[in-house]
């Protein structure tokens, strides 16, 4: 883990990984995004202040996906990263971009950006979660 102790006033990190935690509309089809479709460790489910968490493991991160009791009132602005402030994205190191998204397409995933080598060796693309939430793959980085 990187040390901070050349600044005072710098967060002590106590883990490698961050967790994220993203609202969800539909259980099922979160899980069959996340789970199923991208491979991400089931850890469990359990009841949360207002609602439900379904914890998975994306590599050393937890992504804790909850289903609120009450329909919240704003929605992803989705159509990519330039469309607003704030939170437009997260990013999933992963060995063949290309072959990733083959599987996505074929499982019905429609690319919100093609795979593209953004700089020499690095390709990404980009698609929606069920929540219009944006996932970013990048590979060679």
């Amino acid at each position: 883990m990187r040390a901070y102790a050349d600044k005072e006033n710098n967060v002590k990190l106590s883990k490698e990984s961050i967790d994220l935690g993203i609202v969800i509309s539909d259980p099922a089809r979160s899980l069959a995004f996340y789970r199923d479709m991208l491979g991400m460790e089931d850890q469990g489910e359990m009841e949360v202040r207002g609602g439900r968490m379904y914890r998975l493991m994306c590599g050393n991160s937890l992504i804790k996906l909850v289903k609120m009791d009450r329909e919240p009132e704003g929605k992803p602005v989705g159509g990519g990263p330039g469309r607003g402030y704030g939170l437009r994205y997260f990013t999933i190191h992963v060995a063949d971009v290309r072959a990733l998204v083959a599987q996505l397409e074929a499982s019905g995933i429609k690319l919100l950006v093609p795979p593209a080598e953004n700089r020499p060796g690095v390709v990404m693309a980009m698609v929606n979660d069920p929540d219009g939430n944006i996932v970013e793959f990048l590979q060679g980085a």
